[in-house]
């Protein structure tokens, strides 16, 4: 059906939280914009004079679009190789969505996005839009077509599977940068001593190159093992500069509301790395290098003043 120029912008209108939504739920800019788009679609061939709440009726057909992208993804990520981590977004980014109160900011955190693939597709739609929008139990319940009480036992569910799975800790931003600067300097001193004193007991190092760029299919786990590896990741070397193509440039920055580094080679965003940040020390490196799941943030970057490098790498 041809749709009314009101039937537009309503529907543009939602977007920006349509956007928000299926990102928290797929970890995927690019699978989120394709299930907005098929929203669209959907809202094209409907008969909108007949739809009540088109917020309501927008949000159910987009979480059945993502429930069915999340039943296909555990069987890709299953030949996936190597580790699976979320597509990183660079802070100002419109699809992180709504950051004010701490649930949202966690909600949407790469530490986060990483432990939500432990949810079932169910639990994972009833936390984000209960935890990070606000949706009221009763019409996530509606949306899914199961009772409220069954949505708050999900809900329930979900937030002890996040929750075993991390400390929740909320850093100032200048706290942050020093804590990246002293990382970053025992990084490049060629000691393991200065990075285990930054680092957690049970601190992990994981990354992600999709089978495009090399990466350790299993996750370095321990502050001696993490040290090491790190130690080692910042050496510079012949091999490595002729791995990437050059010597790429360090920045401070922030991804999913989480302290990270930015690797940057001839305006090319090639890796970000971030850094998970508790009371007792860096917790966890998640390193995204895979060049798929970086090309929205390289163009965020192009677009971005983002200052002086820290150092020129390798």
């Amino acid at each position: 059906m041809a749709l009314t120029m009101n039937d537009v912008a309503r529907f543009e209108a939602s977007m920006p939280r349509l956007q928000a939504i299926a990102y928290r739920l797929l970890g995927s800019a690019g699978d989120a914009e394709d299930a907005v788009q098929d929203t669209f679609l959907r809202w094209q061939a409907t008969d909108t004079g007949r739809i009540e709440v088109p917020e309501a009726w927008l949000t159910k057909v987009l979480t059945n679009l993502c429930l069915n992208q999340l039943a296909s993804a555990r069987a890709r990520r299953e030949t996936y190789v190597g580790q699976w981590l979320p597509e990183p977004l660079l802070d100002g980014d419109p699809m992180l969505g709504p950051a004010e109160t701490a649930e949202q900011r966690e909600s949407v955190s790469y530490a986060v996005l990483a432990l939500m693939e432990r949810l079932s597709p169910n639990e994972r739609v009833v936390y984000v839009l209960r935890e990070a929008f606000g949706y009221p139990h009763r019409r996530i319940a509606e949306i899914l077509d199961i009772t409220e009480a069954a949505g708050q036992q999900i809900f329930h569910r979900a937030k002890k599977h996040i929750a075993d799975g991390r400390v929740r800790t909320e850093i100032d931003e200048a706290a942050a940068r020093r804590i990246v600067d002293e990382f970053l300097a025992a990084a490049t001193s060629g000691r393991t001593e200065p990075l285990v004193r930054l680092l957690t007991a049970d601190a992990v190092a994981i990354g992600d190159g999709g089978g495009k760029v090399p990466a350790r299919a299993k996750a370095f786990e321990g502050a001696l093992a993490v040290a090491t590896f790190m130690r080692g990741l910042f050496k510079p070397s012949q091999a490595k500069r002729a791995l990437v193509g050059g010597s790429p440039e360090i920045y401070a920055a922030s991804a999913n509301n989480t302290p990270a580094l930015v690797v940057v080679l001839d305006g090319r965003v090639i890796g970000v790395m971030c850094l998970e940040i508790t009371a007792d020390g860096i917790s966890a490196f998640r390193s995204q290098v895979n060049p798929d799941k970086l090309e929205r943030a390289t163009r965020r970057w192009a677009a971005a003043d983002h200052g002086e490098p820290l150092l020129t790498a390798f």
